[in-house]
């Protein structure tokens, strides 16, 4: 960059020069130049710069002396570029200091941009066509990338293997264990040398590190399966300009020079400058924490930063700074990992897992005391049946290993007692269900609403993309009162074309591209937006480009669901007129008109007769299910042009233009959902801003109405009718509402506030910014992945990938699931805990011994907890779970039902394993130590058998589809040969003796006992009403 300054005089001097002689000079120069070498072609490039900056200042001096003496005052800038003619491997801008750029954003420095010769300075640096954007090539994007860094952040470190591993090894119980381990293996070895003193410390060690190894794993499978998904969600679309062609790219693929395009509820993707639009507010408070809207232009502030979310308005931004280097991005980088978030449903198991845990401390404190007590009073025998205990006679390392042992088993029966395994299953089930909801298109934001999506009462579903395809094609045209269908563009007189084609291409927020002349165009925006679009370019024969440079927008006024109209202030650059131009909602277009255009051109007055005659086309094309869009304009005498002025647009006195039609089908499976979700007890109310006929034909298409049903039996209602209701009323006719026509979001959120206050639990699904309160105020908020915008999606809990309805059923079924599969895993485990409690607590005060030792107890607590919750929470959703009432609010998380089969499944359990501990050597003739092995191996195959039981709490079929699922049948195959490894092969880890074939029959045999005695169960019914709420919310 060269710098130079010179004085007034001359200035003046140079003045007598005329313009002619430069450009004379420098065309015979170039004239017949023989081709150069590239650094001779530099110099070359630079000597003709200078030349034609001289040639332009002497214009200036020619016409006006006195901008001359302003400027020789002045400095003056020539930028040289005299690299490479070949940008590819080399850096964009690299005589610039980026460091700058990135600094004028951040502390919006308008005295910078200056310097750097406005944001068209800027885009020039960045090497960007302000309408083309930067080149698309896989080697531009990559070489701004490697020069600007990419559009991302260090995130903090994931939390690995070994931090779960220590995590489990911090738990109170399991250090005791440890010390136990410790002491044990310390006397062990003394008495009897390492070879085998190390076997009783040893194997409890090892069994220990296997149950926290197991753990440790399963966690960690699953916070990198809540990593990904958490990738995901922040991985949104952002619409740039890219060769000419707006398209959608991924946030993190945005480079510096990209060109932007943003609309209401966009989050701004990076730091970058204003290039134009119209009216463009952003809402900068989660960054500032200023709540007021911040107006975007292009002189006080052009300044956008990331982050920030679009208020209002639409415009096109230049990105001047990417990932770290951006206001969010260095916010980002200084926050750490924040805590996990706990669910409601881990929240309850979390005191419920407290309360079993006291009453397993109880009973093992218990059992401590009392074979305490019977070991020093020498009511223990050993193998040989010499008493253990003989006073001062007996060896201290003797004593230390009996309370060691007495103390390891005690605390054993705590492990045991404490179901931690109740929130690993339902982390284990929230992972899995989220996994699966991904698949069928739906991302889940908030781990919360998997479990409340389960008691889902009503849900509020939007028509357009959720109900419908979300593919919209114009199907009628009227002008005036007549209808066109074939060559529009010839029918209709040139200047009402001229005003429709005006109305479309410059009040519009969507696009057409064309690659050449000879190719099919494309188009974006809203489906909307897209149809009119097309429709205007293929049947009216609108060029948009050619109608965009014709005239000049003044000002927008853009569209919002409140209005449900758009407007443009435009003033034409042949004939200097000014005009207004409206569209949006047919009806209410048609009430600020005085006036009509025929299809010959001629302006009509709008009678009475004119406004009943288009009311009834209206009406008639709603009753088609078409939406109906009108266009308005009127011609305006004066206005300020002040580019800053938020000019309120006239809106009265109109001319009425046109009316189109534009058919959204309803979605094939619709009908059928609807259906399903009544049978589920599940209330569907559709919220529209269509007009209510419209709203009600599309209704009765998709089963939420019958055509005879009458308007006015209270099912549809419009938005401002239910808006006036008193709060009695609303509370009143609630219920009884199944549409809402003409709705703003005030009136969604008005009746997601009512539903609340009848303690219904709602889902509500939304897409644009204004749903965001009705969103949050729901139980459980469902944004659009596709038509939704960014703002509604950081409302909601689930974004439905797909838009689809039927997508919202899943979520349905797979809340209702997790619930479900929680319950399921609550009365396999209290089984177990009740069993192991009992048999351990009623052996101990008699006999002073335990049947099972702390490596069996450990084994088992491996089962239950991890291997058992794995097998149990990954239950897919089944048809019989749709066919079930909502759970409500405060329901009890262990049922009737749960009690019944838990209860009778426990007493068989203890029951047996107390006859097998006072008669099992006798029954058997067996030795103490195989009736202890006998007494194991029947608990842990009872455990495996219940297993099948608790797939289903209600129907005897305990089977049923059970060959879906693969990770079921792998789990307990695979216990089962753990199991007999335990038995036959691991004598000394272990504790147990062989069995022989009979022996393992009978064994096998009382453990399937549980099948039948579980389906004789069944049959006893159950009360309705509320049973231990203790365990209510």
């Amino acid at each position: 960059m060269g710098k130079s300054s010179s004085p007034a005089s001359s200035a003046s001097a140079s003045a007598s020069v005329s313009a002619s002689h430069y450009y004379d000079f420098a065309a015979n120069f170039f004239h017949d130049v023989v081709p150069l070498t590239r650094p001779h072609q530099r110099w070359r490039l630079a000597f003709k710069v200078i030349y034609s900056t001289r040639a332009l200042l002497s214009l200036l001096v020619h016409r006006k002396n006195q901008i001359l003496i302003h400027l020789s005052h002045s400095p003056s800038y020539a930028v040289l570029d005299i690299n490479d003619l070949d940008y590819t491997d080399s850096t964009p801008s690299s005589n610039f200091d980026h460091e700058s750029l990135i600094t004028l954003v951040k502390e919006k420095n308008l005295g910078i941009l200056d310097q750097f010769g406005g944001v068209d300075g800027v885009a020039a640096a960045l090497e960007v066509d302000c309408k083309d954007g930067i080149h698309g090539s896989t080697e531009e994007v990559a070489r701004r990338c490697n020069a600007f860094g990419s559009n991302t952040y260090q995130k903090p470190t994931a939390k690995g293997f070994f931090h779960f591993v220590l995590e489990g090894f911090k738990d109170t119980t399991i250090i005791v264990l440890l010390v136990c381990v410790s002491l044990s293996l310390g006397f062990g070895i003394k008495e009897d040398g390492l070879k085998d003193g190390w076997y009783d410390g040893g194997s409890i060690f090892l069994a220990v590190c296997l149950v926290i190894f197991v753990s440790a794993i399963s966690n960690f499978k699953q916070s990198k399966q809540f990593e990904k998904l958490s990738e995901k969600s922040n991985d949104i679309s952002v619409d740039v300009i890219r060769d000419g062609r707006r398209q959608q790219i991924s946030i993190f693929g945005i480079v510096v020079g990209d060109i932007v395009v943003l609309k209401i509820g966009d989050q701004i993707p990076a730091d970058g400058l204003f290039l134009d639009g119209h009216s463009l507010k952003v809402d900068e408070s989660s960054m500032t924490g200023e709540s007021d809207h911040v107006d975007i232009n292009g002189d006080q502030n052009p300044f956008l930063i990331s982050g920030a979310k679009v208020a209002d308005g639409y415009g096109r931004m230049l990105v001047t700074s990417v990932g770290v280097n951006t206001t969010w991005g260095e916010m980002m980088n200084s926050i750490t990992r924040g805590t996990e978030e706990q669910t409601p449903l881990q929240a309850r198991l979390n005191k419920l897992t407290s309360y079993i845990g006291k009453v397993g401390l109880a009973v093992a404190f218990i059992v401590l005391v009392v074979m305490l007590v019977r070991y020093f009073t020498g009511n223990t025998r050993d193998e040989k049946g010499k008493r253990e205990f003989n006073g001062k006679k007996t060896k201290f390392d003797d004593v230390m290993n009996a309370v060691v042992s007495i103390v390891s088993a005690a605390v054993t029966i705590v492990v045991v007692a404490i179901p931690e395994g109740l929130p690993l299953a339902v982390t284990l089930t929230l992972a899995y269900s989220m996994k699966k909801m991904m698949v069928d298109n739906a991302l889940v934001r908030k781990l919360s609403a998997c479990e409340t999506m389960g008691s889902a009462t009503t849900i509020c579903t939007d028509k357009t993309g959720t109900l419908t395809m979300n593919q919209m094609k114009v199907t009628e045209f009227w002008i005036g009162e007549e209808a066109i269908t074939d060559g529009a563009s010839k029918l209709i007189a040139p200047n009402a074309l001229q005003l429709l084609q005006e109305g479309v291409s410059l009040n519009t927020t969507g696009g057409v591209y064309r690659s050449n002349s000879g190719t099919v165009p494309e188009f974006s925006g809203s489906p909307t937006e897209k149809a009119i679009l097309s429709w205007a370019v293929l049947d009216l024969g609108m060029d948009v480009d050619e109608v965009k440079q014709s005239g000049t927008v003044l000002h927008v006024e853009a569209f919002n669901s409140e209005q449900k109209r758009s407007g443009v202030l435009m003033k034409k650059n042949v004939k200097k007129a000014i005009c207004v131009h409206w569209k949006g909602a047919a009806e209410i277009i048609l009430a600020l008109c005085s006036s009509y255009f025929g299809r010959t051109g001629t302006v009509k007055p709008m009678n009475g007769d004119a406004r009943k005659k288009l009311e009834q086309i209206i009406k008639g094309m709603a009753a088609k299910s078409l939406r109906c869009i009108a266009f308005a304009h009127k011609p305006i005498s004066e206005v300020e042009e002040n580019g800053n002025a938020t000019h309120k647009l006239e809106e009265d006195g109109l001319i009425f233009l046109g009316l189109v039609g534009l058919k959204d089908p309803c979605r094939p499976e619709v009908s059928e959902a609807v259906e399903a979700r009544r049978e589920a007890g599940v209330n569907i109310k559709m919220i529209t801003g269509d007009n209510v006929f419209t709203a009600r034909a599309i209704a009765i298409e998709c089963g939420l109405l019958t055509a005879d049903e009458d308007l006015n039996n209270g099912a549809v209602v419009e938005g401002i009718e239910f808006r006036n209701y008193t709060p009695e009323e609303r509370k009143q006719k609630v219920d009884t509402i199944r549409v809402m026509a003409r709705s703003s979001p005030f009136d969604k959120l008005l009746m997601v506030q009512c539903l609340k206050e009848k303690d219904r639990v709602v889902a509500v699904t939304g897409d644009g910014t204004n749903d965001a309160p009705a969103l949050k105020e729901a139980d459980i908020g469902l944004s659009m992945g596709i038509q939704g915008t960014e703002v509604a999606k950081e409302s909601s809990d689930i974004v439905i990938l797909d838009d689809n309805f039927n997508s919202v059923v899943t979520v349905l079924k797979w809340g209702r699931c997790v619930y479900n599969n929680i319950q399921k895993f609550i009365q396999f485990q209290l089984t177990v805990n009740v069993a192991a409690l009992v048999i351990n607590f009623v052996a101990a005060v008699s006999s002073g011994k335990v049947p099972l030792t702390a490596v069996q107890l450990l084994w088992v607590n491996l089962i239950m907890d991890t291997l058992g919750a794995l097998a149990l929470a990954t239950e897919q959703p089944t048809k019989e779970l749709l066919e079930k009432p909502p759970v409500g609010r405060t329901e009890p998380l262990i049922t009737k039902v749960m009690w019944r089969n838990l209860s009778a499944q426990a007493l068989y359990q203890v029951t047996i394993l107390l006859i097998l501990q006072f008669k099992g050597m006798s029954i058997f003739g067996v030795e103490e130590k195989i009736k202890d092995t006998l007494i194991f191996n029947t608990f842990v195959l009872c455990q495996v058998f219940n297993e099948f039981n608790a797939r289903k709490l209600e129907k005897k079929n305990i089977f049923e589809g059970i060959h879906k699922n693969r990770l079921f049948l792998g789990i307990v195959g695979m216990t089962i040969i753990l199991q007999v490894v335990m038995v036959e092969s691991m004598k000394k880890f272990a504790n147990t003796e062989r069995l022989n074939w009979g022996q393992w029959c009978a064994s096998i045999g009382i453990a399937a006992l549980s099948w039948p005695i579980g389906w004789v169960v069944k049959c006893i019914p159950v009360s309705d009403k509320p049973f231990f709420s203790l365990l209510k919310h």
